[in-house]
């Protein structure tokens, strides 16, 4: 029994991963794995396409961004010209008043002056004038500075309308102009929200397809490693089935024989199993065995019966010694 332990721990040693997962288990990690990698490849093949789209959706908002925010810099520098030639003309206008009431105070005291002084009488002035060409300029004189008077007040007068309906046109300008304004923001504002937005499905889609690369990194790398452990299982395998042992040859591998039996026809155990390949009589009889116990018959039919039970691996299930080596 002894001799026994010590060749399962010597076989555990020389095929240590298969003692860890049978080739049921490798297989299905294998075939689970290739499923996978296709999903999630298909899956970041699908994120790249929309990734791209909306980076093109993204490129193209933002050239449209950047000419709304050309047109908006231009109604903004509008509007700042109209406000600021609006101010100068209401300046110019309050100038203008300024001036207006100042020549009326003048006027008004020359007009009193005029009125309140003695008023020359047509004798006085030729009797004072030098001759007929004095007396003409005299009186030229005086009309000449009534018509100053009044064209002064007219000119004034004039100006100060003209600017204040400059003023006029230029705030209904400047309501009109601050309208064109608000509208272009608006509209730089919307673009600008939508590209936002664009740009954050963009970037969401980046960091999702990179989840998905890296999800199939991950996988890619299990299944290699579950294709390797395989590899060695079932080279283990091949090299144990070529192993004939003392007494064979044998109807399944030399090393799982060796674990059940060692090799010897023994006679039933606690459990009743028995002969080289350590059939249960329940076993033995299913299969048409010709003696109450395996140990009875001949090798030959032990041996037929083995391979029928193995049938070609699918069997290894019945024997425990199977999932240690």
């Amino acid at each position: 029994m002894r001799r026994l332990v010590l060749i399962v721990c010597a076989l555990l040693l020389l095929v240590p991963s298969a003692s860890a997962q049978d080739e049921g288990t490798l297989r299905d990690r294998i075939g689970s794995g290739k499923a996978r990698e296709r999903s999630l490849a298909s899956a970041a093949d699908r994120l790249a396409d929309l990734e791209r789209k909306a980076a093109r959706e993204v490129a193209i908002l933002e050239g449209r961004l950047g000419a709304a925010q050309t047109e908006l810099n231009a109604a903004e520098t509008r509007l700042a010209a109209t406000e600021a030639r609006e101010t100068e003309a209401r300046r110019r206008v309050n100038r203008l008043r300024k001036r207006l009431s100042e020549v009326r105070v003048k006027l008004a005291g020359l007009l009193k002056e005029r009125y309140m002084s003695d008023r020359p009488d047509f004798v006085t002035v030729v009797l004072h004038s030098d001759g007929f060409p004095q007396l003409l300029q005299t009186l030229s004189f005086v009309k000449r500075v009534e018509r100053a008077d009044t064209r002064v007040l007219n000119l004034v007068r004039d100006a100060r309308g003209e600017a204040g309906t400059q003023q006029r046109t230029l705030e209904r300008l400047a309501v009109r102009r601050e309208e064109e304004t608000r509208a272009t923001r608006a509209r730089r504002d919307a673009l600008a929200n939508i590209t936002a937005g664009l740009r954050e499905r963009r970037d969401t889609l980046t960091r999702a397809r990179a989840a998905r690369q890296a999800a199939l990194q991950a996988t890619r790398s299990g299944r290699q490693r579950a294709e390797r452990v395989l590899k060695r299982l079932l080279a283990a395998r091949a090299k144990a089935a070529r192993a004939t042992g003392p007494g064979g040859p044998w109807a399944i591998p030399w090393a799982i024989v060796q674990c059940e039996s060692g090799g010897q026809n023994l006679p039933p155990n606690h459990a009743g199993a028995s002969g080289y390949y350590q059939f249960m009589p329940d076993t033995w009889r299913g299969l048409g065995g010709s003696t109450p116990h395996a140990y009875q018959a001949p090798k030959a039919e032990q041996d037929r019966l083995a391979a029928k039970l193995w049938a070609g691996g699918a069997g290894r299930h019945n024997w425990v010694c199977a999932g240690l080596v």
